[in-house]
Formats: structure tokens, sequence, C-alpha cells
């Protein structure tokens, strides 16, 4: 027994007549249809769209390949970004050892004359990679490079501007490497 033995119905409705004999009209074409139709078989039309398909794909891929290389020359920029980072602690310990050597042996130290030296190589290096220090004492606070750690009355330093800082603050490039923590004047104090 095949498929159409058992369904009498399935040459019927194949046919597109229903079970009572009525016939299923055929699909109508919207005006639309007819109207994309006979653009779609003009050739002028069919070639600008091609041409207008073109000049998209093709300014798609000049565009491509500027992110591409802009990118590229960011990653070499900033490449030693995460180094860098790592390094600005260990800076930090050492120029602590520097100042607590010059307190204690006095500036005429031959250990302290070498840690100098170090240190001066390593700005030398830090220049080299494009890092700076950020200026933060007595300049106006700026929350995009500093981190204000607290804010204390002062009789000078007018208010909002940096009495003193507690951590250098580095930028590589135009990056911010490190936000320098500071101390904020909130101008002199009122309390008589």
């Amino acid at each position: 027994m095949t498929s159409t033995d058992e369904n009498p119905h399935f040459e019927a409705e194949e046919t597109g007549t229903e079970t009572g004999g009525t016939e299923v009209p055929p699909a109508v074409e919207s005006p639309a249809t007819a109207a994309d139709e006979a653009a779609e078989t003009n050739p002028l039309v069919e070639l600008e769209k091609w041409k207008d398909a073109a000049a998209r794909a093709t300014a798609d891929l000049d565009n491509y390949r500027k992110r591409m290389a802009r990118e590229k020359l960011e990653a070499i920029q900033y490449a030693n970004r995460g180094l860098l980072e790592q390094l600005l602690p260990v800076i930090d310990n050492f120029e602590m050892g520097l100042k607590a050597a010059e307190s204690s042996d006095g500036s005429a130290s031959i250990i302290l004359q070498g840690m100098a030296m170090v240190r001066k190589q390593l700005d030398d290096f830090l220049s080299e990679q494009g890092v700076e220090i950020i200026p933060s004492d007595g300049v106006a606070f700026d929350p995009n490079v500093h981190e204000a750690l607290k804010q204390e009355p002062h009789a000078e330093i007018p208010e909002g501007h940096i009495i003193y800082t507690l951590r250098r603050g580095y930028r590589l490039k135009d990056r911010v490497l490190r936000a320098a923590n500071v101390v904020v004047s909130s101008g002199p104090d009122t309390i008589a």
C-alpha cells in the first residue's frame, strides 16, 4: 500500500482542490512584486545596484584597514603598559630607601651616591618608554589624573589645590598609568 492509498485526499491537496471539490485560487502577485521584477530585469538599475554594493564594500574594506592600522599602532605604543605598571611600586620602594639612606647617612655616602645613579637610570628608562610623572604638588586638583585621599585646611594653599603628594602618579604618553594620591586643600580653617 502506497502513501496515496493510505490518504485518498492526498492527490486532491496537491492539485489544489479540497475534499469538497472546490478549487483553491492561486496566490495573486502583489503590484510591488511585479514592479520589483521589472526593476531587476532593467540592466541599468541592476548595474547601479551592483556599483553601489561595490562602492560600499570598498569603503568598508578601507575603513577596516584604517582601524586595524590604528589598533596595531596603539598596541605597539602601549605594549609595555603592564610591565611599567608593575615596575611603579618597585620605584616607590626604591625612592623610600633612597630617602631613608639620605636622612641617616647624609649625602656624602657612597651607597647613597650609587642609589642616586640607579634612580637616574630608572628615570631615563621611564622617559625613553614615554612615561612621565604627573605634576601634583601645588597644582589644581584634576580627578582625571589625581586621586584625593583626604582634604585638609591650609592657610596658604587655595581650596581645590593639592597640598602634597602621598604617591606619585605616572602617565604613559596620553594615558594614565597610575593616578597620583594626593591631599587636597579645603581652604583656610574657618573655625576660630
